[in-house]
């Protein structure tokens, strides 16, 4: 793992070269041009700072002096009005990062004696969560006890509070990150969470703090890191789905993994398999996200895009502390034995997030390794922001693709009746999956009440029934809707995206869609829509996902009126085989 750890750090040591300068006089960041700056991106560059000072004990980089650097983000995190407490939590730790105590601390020797009596206030002012930003709560509290500002050491009391509302929220331990919508936001930032509790919890003044909660921790990370033997596809793409993956569908995996080898989280007998994993994770994220010849980040260019409160400064500085942090793990971590090679073989595995009376939801994951298909089929809420990063059909970047943080019914039937307008996802009741006729698998749901694209279940209009069926890479989609009462549909609409992997940033092992394409075929539609004329949107930047261009959006419409009938059944049945190649030909 040594080389590991100095090639993690050679690229870390180029990306924050690359950005000192963004740093101003005041301690706030000078955004990349068209982006606009963010709250707490002070904290982001004090974090990323301080672990690169952790990772090689320098004070200096390319001459410039990193303690100074350091104490004017903390000084204006400290003073952002309004309060930050993201960005707070952020700088609590980068300060921990030059020393466990205030008497033994570069940084806090730097800071005027009005930024630690604001720091000391804001420290203890903290809000109640449900969601991922208990774990910013958690660092905060660390900070404050071992830096000697409180006598009352209150992480233990804030990690039970953030478990036991996971318990409260998920039947099957999964983060909640609660918030608007039917709830069951089941993200990324439930992964974030674990690791940023994990590295507070290293910086703790007392170990033995860390020692008896890890075990509590680990009862819940490990159900993540189960998952990704399943997730991650081939080449290496990580977490697929929802508004913040692309680079942090990477970044965040990688430290989850090396966490858990550093931590023996990971099954010895495992260990070999999830080493394959873990170097696959970073090869994509090498590969796709790293200008190597300049030595910076790249999560938006004329191709791709991201949503847009992950700045490029934000993310190149989220980027270069995580590359610290995997090369400082990486030296904890002894050398792996690679595993023995598995039999590639069709698989559909439906993870349960949760189940109750209300509601189910989870994810659906589908490889057929003939192919080289690979899908992640989300059944999960999205805090009422309607964007289809979140919709459930099936992810799969290169044949199935989608625009990032744009509203788009990809793939799924889209209902306007009166002021609503239905889609069949975000929930489900009765929800199975297994194996089918001919060695296919099914997955199927159903939603006793509709839901609009804003997450409001309106009861006493219709229901809906999904069927998904997989056979090799052929994908057959089956949405049968009924009303209770007489209604007036007074528009439908099914759309297609057709994009690429990036023309630069791509592995050559990555699958995308040949000369036939998706080779979609209509079998039945009840709602007698007509395909609008092809969308060209090359050039379209509201049109980009996270990891390449979109070129066509294809929409199956009916835009006049339909009178639909209680006991009278109105199916959409939609088939796909794609046409898959690589992108290296």
């Amino acid at each position: 793992m040594q080389s590991f750890s100095e090639q993690c750090l050679d690229m870390a040591r180029s990306i924050i070269g690359h950005n000192l300068e963004a740093i101003r006089l005041d301690g706030s960041l000078e955004p990349v041009p068209g982006e606009s700056t963010r709250v707490d991106e002070p904290g982001h560059a004090a974090l990323a700072i301080g672990e690169y000072y952790r990772a090689t004990g320098e004070d200096k980089l390319n001459g410039v002096d990193l303690i100074d650097l350091a104490a004017r983000c903390i000084t204006q995190q400290a003073f952002c009005d309004p309060p930050a407490e993201n960005g707070l939590a952020y700088a609590s730790l980068g300060l921990l990062s030059f020393g466990p105590s205030k008497e033994r601390n570069p940084v806090w020797e730097r800071l005027v004696d009005e930024t630690r009596e604001r720091l000391d206030r804001l420290l203890l002012t903290r809000s109640d969560y449900d969601n991922h930003w208990q774990a910013f709560n958690i660092a905060k509290a660390v900070c404050r006890f071992s830096l000697g500002l409180s006598k009352k050491d209150e992480t233990s009391r804030l990690i039970e509070r953030f478990l036991d509302r996971i318990r409260q929220t998920s039947s099957n331990g999964f983060v909640d990150d609660v918030d608007e919508g039917v709830g069951g936001n089941f993200n990324l930032y439930g992964v974030m969470a674990f690791i940023f509790t994990r590295q507070a919890l290293q910086l703790h003044i007392n170990p033995s703090v860390r020692d008896r909660k890890l075990p509590s921790l680990r009862t819940y990370a490990e159900k993540y890191i189960k998952l990704l033997p399943d997730l991650v596809r081939d080449d290496g793409l990580g977490w697929a789905f929802g508004r913040t993956s692309g680079a942090y569908g990477q970044m965040h995996l990688i430290s989850l993994l090396l966490q858990g080898f550093r931590d023996e989280w990971v099954p010895e007998d495992q260990r070999g398999r999830y080493f394959e994993l873990l170097r696959r994770l970073f090869y994509y994220f090498f590969m796709t996200y790293l200008d190597q010849e300049h030595g910076f980040l790249v999560i938006r260019d004329e191709e791709r895009s991201a949503i847009d409160f992950h700045t490029t400064r934000m993310a190149n500085f989220d980027g270069a502390r995580y590359l610290c942090q995997w090369s400082r793990l990486s030296r904890q971590i002894t050398q792996v034995a690679p595993g023995k090679p598995e039999t590639p073989r069709a698989s559909c595995r439906y993870v349960i997030f949760d189940k109750s009376n209300r509601k189910e939801q989870g994810l659906l994951l589908y490889r057929d390794p003939a192919s080289g298909l690979h899908v992640q089929l989300p059944l999960v809420g999205g805090a009422a922001k309607a964007t289809s990063d979140i919709l459930s059909f099936p992810h799969a970047p290169g044949i199935f693709d989608w625009p990032v943080d744009t509203y788009l019914p990809v793939m799924l039937p889209e209902l306007t009746i009166g002021e609503h307008v239905f889609l069949p996802g975000f929930y489900g009741r009765r929800c199975t999956a297994g194996l089918g006729l001919r060695q296919s698998f099914f997955f199927r749901y159903e939603q006793p009440d509709l839901i609009t694209k804003e997450e409001k279940v309106i009861p006493g209009v219709g229901a809906c029934k999904v069927n998904w069926t997989f056979a090799g890479n052929k994908i057959t989609s089956e949405f049968i809707f009924t009303v209770k009462n007489q209604v007036r549909l007074d528009r439908f609409r099914y759309a297609i995206a057709i994009g690429s992997p990036h023309s630069r940033y791509r592995l050559d092992s990555s699958p995308m869609l040949g000369p036939e394409g998706l080779r979609c075929i209509v079998q039945k539609d009840d709602f007698q829509g007509t395909w609008q004329e092809t969308d060209v949107v090359t050039n379209d930047p509201g049109y980009r996902t996270n990891y390449g261009n979109l070129h066509y959006i294809q929409v199956l419409q009916r835009d006049h009126p339909l009178i639909m009938r209680p006991g009278h059944s109105y199916r959409l049945l939609v088939s796909f085989e794609p046409d898959i190649a690589r992108a290296g030909g």
